[in-house]
């Protein structure tokens, strides 16, 4: 048995490895290999970091997985389920050719896929050693995989929302006239560290700072009235993610009459723009039609050109991954695939507005992770 603390049980990524190996052999391929970061984490439980030094799991069509390791690492490997599982660890030491342990593992003559995260050097070095082998991403290959959540998946995400939303849940209060978006931004990160592991990312955009969507926060002071986006973010669990935004006033609901009389119109035309593209979530729907659904009600209300990033992302042990929702993804949605609905309003050197929540789609429909209010407040 594994440490919960650090991963699922070793049966988990069992399941895992044998569906990847599955696709490899469904799609022709010799073999698989993945660097570290979340694709490694997802298939073996593992977030090993070794630096500079090649650490790759390979996974042919035929034979036994391996996985790559320094020696000045191996000792990590304890901290997650590769004990338990059915991978032999090879391990090298400095001045040992561990590309070529790595690209020997795998004997077929089909393509050989890469994991997103490996470097260009070791990319560089895989190919001359897999050649005249093709290479293609991994990424690809795995989407089937990453995108639909598989039940210990769904916990850990419901987890992470229920944390984010306990932290909103203290955002108004925090809100208030005289303080600066830096010491708001002081106190999210502590909330955030008593609900999660890590703090993923967090904006405080008042005022024209909210017609910024990346920006962080400032020593701006805070102004009664003032409009505010809040969008915060943490790692939970065994690596899960939350995000989260709300758009809120600086005074709270007392002071809603208080702010711009443009920002008040089209904040009801974003919560109702949401509210339609999570209505829409069904399996066979595509990732374009929501992202559609949610553009096409700002556009119509005159804010087309200020709603200019994606409806939303999916999210698991990447903040970011597969199925992004936007204009250009034909992509059909399948249940178990959980991403972000988070159209925007950004009107330059004024003010802005965000509503994302995070949801799942389900056999007949969709399921919010989040529930704090999208009204203003």
């Amino acid at each position: 048995m594994t440490d919960s603390a650090q991963c699922f049980d070793s049966e988990v990524y069992a399941q895992r490895l044998e569906k990847a190996r599955s696709l490899v052999q469904d799609n022709g391929l010799s073999g698989m290999i993945i660097g570290t970061g979340p694709e490694l984490a997802y298939l073996t439980g593992s977030w090993v970091s070794t630096h500079e030094r090649l650490t790759a799991l390979v996974v042919p069509a035929e034979g036994e997985a391996i996985i790559v390791v320094p020696d000045v690492d191996r000792g990590d490997l304890q901290l997650s389920a590769i004990p338990d599982l059915p991978i032999t660890v090879r391990g090298w030491f400095d001045g040992v050719n561990a590309h070529e342990i790595a690209a020997s593992a795998i004997t077929g003559e089909g393509p050989v896929a890469l994991g997103s995260s490996l470097t260009t050097a070791h990319v560089l070095a895989l190919q001359e050693l897999l050649a005249p082998r093709p290479t293609v991403l991994a990424t690809r290959l795995l989407a089937g995989l990453f995108a639909c959540k598989d039940d210990a998946e769904i916990e850990q995400l419901q987890g992470a929302a229920d944390a984010i939303d306990r932290v909103h849940a203290a955002v108004p209060g925090l809100l208030q006239p005289g303080r600066t978006e830096a010491e708001v931004a002081a106190d999210i990160e502590r909330l955030i560290l008593e609900e999660h592991s890590a703090v993923d990312f967090i904006i405080v955009g008042s005022d024209e700072h909210g017609a910024n969507p990346h920006h962080s926060f400032s020593e701006r002071v805070l102004t009664e009235g003032s409009p505010v986006v809040v969008d915060i973010g943490g790692t939970y669990g065994v690596g899960y993610h939350s995000d989260c935004t709300r758009t809120y006033i600086v005074g709270g609901e007392a002071a809603i009459e208080k702010a711009p009389e443009e920002f008040r119109s089209y904040y009801a035309i974003l919560e109702k723009a949401q509210e339609a593209a999570f209505q829409a979530v069904r399996p066979g729907v595509k990732a374009s039609e929501i992202d559609g659904i949610a553009r096409g009600m700002i556009a119509d209300a005159g804010y087309g050109e200020a709603f200019f990033h994606r409806t939303g992302h999916g999210i698991g042990l990447s903040t970011h991954e597969e199925p992004n929702i936007s204009a250009d993804n034909d992509l059909v949605l399948q249940p178990g695939m959980c991403f972000s609905i988070e159209p925007g309003i950004y009107v330059t050197g004024k003010h802005g507005a965000r509503i994302e929540d995070i949801v799942m789609v389900t056999e007949d429909g969709a399921h919010r992770f989040n529930t704090q209010p999208r009204s203003l407040r």
